[in-house]
């Protein structure tokens, strides 16, 4: 007789594992359960962000509930956030205060939030660890994608610009959505979370404290494994850990990395590190070729198991702390949006000598592949094809074989380059 995940209600949607293969997946989920941080319900900051469920959005084989954000004023084809809270939590708490809310009012984007709750994990877990929900078009992970899916046709999304994040078992299910559909979002950013199929012999506890050593090349070749005819680019990374999280411990911020780099075809050295943010949180960055970042590890010191946030008005903060795993430190989601190339506010990187995404400096011209005009926020894409932004002009195929050099001016109005440039 299938078993029903571990803490379900009745009626919630049964496995289909028999009992004696069920069993240790179960054990170590319990030890999940126990062993962590996260084990015990905590009190939720009061609801101040209006979100609209959507009730129809797919088939929903992972039982998930869909969430939108959509700010008063949304440009044409927005580009597409979708965040996925971390245990104990829920889609209303991760809106109230990660201050994703704030920046796509700023920014323009549509925000969709996937919420799971206790009949599928007694801990309101994503299951990151289970093959029938991290697996390509089953599960959870088809889920989110119907959801995504849905942003686009009903809102008239972007397909070339959906985005992913979350915290936790969210940013181990944002590593599964990446792997599992890198023909669907272009960058992701894992907040505390775990490399993809960590469980693929290991159970769960074990990949978060202590975490596992693998090869990039072995920890790679699992992404692959997950969309086997794939052969498109890969989703860019970026990989955000506090330096004193013992829930999952910075070790898994080094093996993503390794899984990312190696994808992408890069060495594990960064290409520059800086000190970024009021906390000088270490980032190191990865650069492509053509300059863009294509992966991206942010150490944020002195804060353990949760989202960085820095409340306040400023430019650079957003956030609330007024939820437990929320923590004072440095606004991350601001800088996660300007790694997806979303922040109108400054969509210039701020590193020393950076070529791409968009110096901010004197520069007026940027020679790039098409993906990476794309990623920089110079243009965007709408069914297959790449448009400047300001001019909307045709740039061709959406992808790294096609290059173009765009002249920026005014500023935020981008044309294909004729004359003028070097």
């Amino acid at each position: 007789m299938p078993l029903p995940p571990l803490g379900a209600a009745p009626g919630a949607r049964p496995r289909t594992r028999p009992l004696s293969r069920f069993l240790p997946r179960l054990l170590a989920v319990l030890a999940v359960v126990l062993g962590t941080a996260l084990a015990a319900p905590a009190p939720e900051a009061r609801a101040a962000v209006t979100l609209t469920r959507v009730s129809d959005f797919g088939s929903n084989p992972g039982a998930l509930t869909m969430y939108v954000y959509r700010p008063a004023t949304l440009p044409a084809h927005p580009a597409v956030v979708v965040a996925l809270h971390g245990c104990t939590q829920n889609a209303q708490v991760y809106a109230d205060n990660s201050g994703l809310p704030r920046l796509a009012d700023q920014d323009g984007f549509l925000l969709v939030l996937a919420e799971t709750g206790t009949a599928n994990n007694v801990n309101k877990c994503f299951n990151w660890f289970q093959s029938g929900d991290n697996r390509r078009g089953q599960g959870e992970a088809l889920s989110v994608r119907q959801m995504v899916s849905h942003a686009v046709t009903a809102y008239g999304a972007d397909p070339g610009r959906v985005y992913v994040t979350g915290l936790s078992a969210g940013g181990a299910m944002t590593a599964v959505m990446l792997a599992t559909y890198p023909d669907v979002f272009s960058a992701g950013a894992v907040v505390a979370g775990l490399p993809y199929d960590c469980t693929k012999d290991n159970n769960p506890y074990l990949c978060m404290n202590p975490g596992v050593d693998r090869s990039p090349a072995e920890w790679a070749q699992r992404v692959r494994d997950a969309h086997p005819s794939y052969t498109g680019p890969w989703p860019r990374a970026a990989i955000w850990y506090g330096d004193q999280d013992t829930t999952v411990v910075p070790r898994n911020a080094t093996e993503l990395r390794d899984q990312w780099t190696a994808l992408h075809g890069l060495s594990q050295t960064p290409t520059r590190t800086t000190a970024i943010g009021p906390d000088a949180t270490r980032q190191d960055q990865y650069l492509a070729a053509d300059g863009t970042v294509a992966v991206e590890v942010d150490r944020v010191p002195g804060i353990g198991h949760g989202t960085p946030v820095d409340p306040g008005t400023g430019a650079e903060q957003c956030g609330s702390t007024g939820a437990p795993y929320f923590l004072g430190s440095i606004c991350s989601s601001r800088w996660i949006a300007r790694f997806f190339g979303l922040d109108t506010t400054n969509p210039g990187d701020p590193g020393p000598g950076d070529p791409d995404p968009g110096d901010p400096g004197p520069a007026a011209c940027w020679t790039a592949s098409n993906y990476a005009h794309v990623q920089a926020g110079r243009a965007t894409t709408h069914g297959g094809y790449t448009h400047a932004v300001g001019s909307g002009q045709n740039m061709g195929l959406y992808n790294t074989f096609v290059t173009h050099t765009l002249k920026e001016s005014p500023t935020g109005y981008f044309a294909l380059a004729d004359s003028g440039c070097p």
